[in-house]
């Protein structure tokens, strides 16, 4: 029992060394540079090239959250586990409003109303970890 509890405590723990903050920023930004150029410089026919940064795009991301901060004491650890909280509630109401957004959207640009469609996972888990991230680096800030 207590070597899995050591074991799920430093899961939990898992933290990336300081410097791949900047990498998963630089990864980020340059991917997201990227994707505003990929159809004029692929074309459209490009799928496998979008799937591909976008996904990368969600790696970069994802080492920017699980990255150390200079300081790494109780009450960022807290500040870190309240933003993959606020993320997850967030994601969820995202999840159930924006079909319903995007409908009215469709009924009021196009005057039909198209079928609702759900939303992919590229979409929902780059939500949430825009999410995670503003409300981890506002918490720091005003604490």
């Amino acid at each position: 029992m207590q070597k899995e509890q050591r074991a799920l405590q430093k899961l939990i723990n898992f933290r990336l060394p300081r410097q791949f903050m900047n990498i998963g920023l630089v990864l980020a930004l340059s991917l997201i540079v990227l994707m505003f150029f990929r159809a004029t410089l692929l074309g459209e026919a490009s799928l496998l090239m979008r799937d591909t940064l976008q996904r990368a795009l969600l790696v970069g991301m994802l080492i920017m959250s699980i990255t150390r901060d200079r300081e790494e004491d109780e009450m960022t650890i807290q500040f870190r586990m309240q933003s993959y909280g606020w993320a997850f509630v967030m994601g969820v109401i995202y999840a159930l409003i924006m079909p319903f957004v995007e409908f009215g959207v469709s009924i009021v640009v196009n005057g039909d109303g198209e079928a609702f469609k759900s939303l992919g996972d590229f979409q929902m888990l780059l939500f949430m970890l825009m999410v995670q991230l503003m409300c981890y680096h506002v918490l720091k800030r005003y604490r």
